[in-house]
């Protein structure tokens, strides 16, 4: 991001908005404006955008995730992307996506609007927001996603299979997910919520698609943690929705077995039992050479696309070095390796770690009574699950929009913008609202903060993937002492009953569950890949310096391998994008 950066307030920009302004009529004006200025041979956009604006694009105007901030920048960009055949279509008139004037704060004022548009491979939504100026409106942010290539559209709705003969659809069926005599497009390794929404998008694209999965089921990547695990955050998948009468956030195994449901249902190809031994990349021939191991018989496959879908740092854990760890007579277990409380009746446990699995497995042992205590290395960021909903999700996230909309309107907005809106909303409403829960910690020495720049969760997702916890009643626990507290310090040493801490104080356990999250998500990698291949690959996760993801769903910095990763919001939209991206080079779209 280029120079400082500040919200555009009322008093700022001078803004003057007549009360009766007619959004439609101001959308119309500037939509008009910008679509003449596109159609020039020499666009000039210098009196419609904000001289601080920004412009985030995924896969429209290039083949790749940008964020450009500036209004020099932006020009330079529409100039640089000319050959990419973007022009405006028509604004959204909807009652969902019709201009409205937005308030999300008292002192700034959004005028918002949708719209469609087209380019030389394709079509796609956008989304822009104008702001007040001395009188004259202007572009605050721009949006626009590439939502379908014009000869290869999804094979969905209106272009279902509208046949009414399907011959031995049965047979057919088991012969299409074995390629006993070919070999599929694209293989993703992981059949989890990312890797199975990717495989359904590609598939939907007319990709031929296989999955590996290692575990024996389809959603046992979910059965297989805790079994108290809850989702913290309300959910779908991008093919069809939840049903109605589902929780909003439905326990893990009830979603293992949706996952299994949706593979089925879908078709998706995925063998269980498998796992990829060895990948190689074939330079001569573009191609991955891979050796599959499933059921205990080897198969060599062929393929053009390698895809990671295999989670959070792939499920490797990330613990910690202890010196005398093998003097300690007790147990010792990661998250990833814990089941259920009632496996350890009886024993006292020591947590480490103060996020959200660490909350979740203290809970656990708290409802069955057990001796547990917490061990916070530092500040964890708290939040009310309810104060969470009510502030960012249930506003955009519920019954009456869409969740396509939605996601549309979340994408909005970059990284750095909603940042400094998230900055409001905890500072002032998010902290009012968890006042007694923070007051309360505190009071018991949990220490806990309003997350980077006092700028909540977000950026401990998309920058750590980790460091917080979305309050589902372990706090009240921690509390109400039910799960006892050591915050700050450092480990020393295990002893043979326990742990020694450089304070000098020591904690009985006879289990110490390590909640200290994952290593390098690009483990897998690797693992199974050469080292020439590991060698070239850009770091996964955190925001490169335009504010969008690292290698996650775009180019990893090796040809023809992709990273899939991220929270179910995340998969819906980027899957589809991920799926075009490839589509596209299929089809010779991209120049390469």
């Amino acid at each position: 991001m280029t120079g400082p950066f500040v919200l555009p307030t009322s008093e700022r920009l001078d803004s003057r908005i007549p009360p009766d302004i007619a959004p439609s009529d101001v959308a119309r004006s500037w939509f008009d404006k910008f679509s003449a200025a596109l159609e020039s041979h020499s666009p000039d956009v210098a009196n419609l955008f904000l001289e601080d604006s920004f412009w985030r694009d995924l896969l429209a105007l290039s083949w790749d995730f940008r964020t450009i901030h500036g209004l020099r920048n932006i020009t330079k960009y529409i100039h640089d992307t000319i050959s990419s055949g973007f022009r405006l279509l028509s604004l959204s008139l909807d009652a969902l996506r019709a201009p409205a004037l937005q308030r999300p704060f008292d002192d700034i004022a959004l005028l918002r609007f949708s719209f469609t548009f087209q380019t030389a491979v394709g079509k796609g939504i956008g989304t822009c927001n104008l702001v007040n100026t001395s009188g004259d409106w202007k572009a605050y942010t721009m949006f626009t996603k590439l939502e379908e290539l014009t000869n290869y559209p999804e094979s969905v709705g209106k272009l279902r299979n509208t046949s009414m003969w399907h011959g031995d659809w049965q047979t057919k069926r088991v012969a299409d997910a074995e390629f006993a005599n070919s070999n599929p497009t694209a293989v993703i390794l992981g059949a989890g919520h990312v890797g199975l929404d990717l495989g359904a998008r590609l598939q939907a694209l007319g990709v031929r698609t296989l999955l590996i999965e290692r575990n024996s089921r389809v959603g046992d990547s979910w059965r297989n943690r805790y079994k108290s695990l809850c989702l913290h955050d309300s959910v779908s998948t991008s093919a069809y929705s939840f049903p109605s009468t589902w929780p909003a956030y439905p326990a893990a195994a009830k979603l293992g077995d949706w996952l299994e449901n949706y593979a089925r249902t879908l078709e998706l190809n995925v063998w269980t039992s498998s796992t990829i031994r060895h990948a190689k990349w074939d330079e001569s021939s573009q191609m991955w050479l891979l050796d599959v191991q499933r059921d205990g018989t080897s198969r060599s496959l062929k393929v053009k696309h390698l895809m990671f879908a295999t989670g959070w740092g792939a499920n490797v854990p990330k613990l910690p070095i202890i010196a005398d760890q093998d003097k300690f007579e007790g147990q010792v277990l990661h998250s990833t390796q814990y089941r259920t409380a009632e496996d350890h009746l009886g024993k006292k446990v020591v947590i480490v770690g103060a996020c959200t699995s660490g909350h979740d497995i203290a809970y656990d042992f708290s409802d069955n009574d057990a001796d547990v205590t917490m061990f916070q290395r530092s500040p964890t960021m708290v939040v009310g699950s309810q104060t969470l909903d009510k502030t960012l999700l249930s506003p955009l996230y519920n019954e009456d929009i869409p969740t396509d909309i939605a996601d549309q309107i979340s994408s909005s907005l970059p990284f750095n913008v909603s940042r400094q809106f998230h900055r409001r909303i905890f500072t002032t409403v998010a902290a009012v609202m968890d006042k007694v829960l923070l007051d309360g910690l505190a009071k018991v020495g949990f220490k806990t903060y309003l997350g980077p720049d006092d700028s909540g969760v977000m950026p401990l997702v998309y920058e750590r993937g980790g460091g917080y916890y979305l309050d589902t009643g372990a706090s009240q626990r921690i509390i109400d002492r039910k799960i006892k507290l050591k915050s700050g310090g450092n480990i020393k040493r295990f002893t043979a009953h326990g742990l020694e801490f450089s304070d000098g104080s020591h904690l009985d356990a006879d289990l110490v569950v390590f909640a200290t999250g994952y290593g390098d998500p690009r483990a897998m990698a690797k693992e199974i890949c050469d080292p020439e291949v590991f060698a070239k690959l850009k770091p996964l996760w955190g925001l490169d310096p335009e504010g969008e993801v690292r290698s996650a769903w775009r180019e990893s910095g090796h040809k023809k391998l992709w990273f899939a990763v991220g929270h179910f919001s995340m998969a819906r939209i980027f899957s589809k994008l991920l799926a075009l991206r490839i589509k596209a080079e299929e089809e010779g779209l991209i120049r390469q």
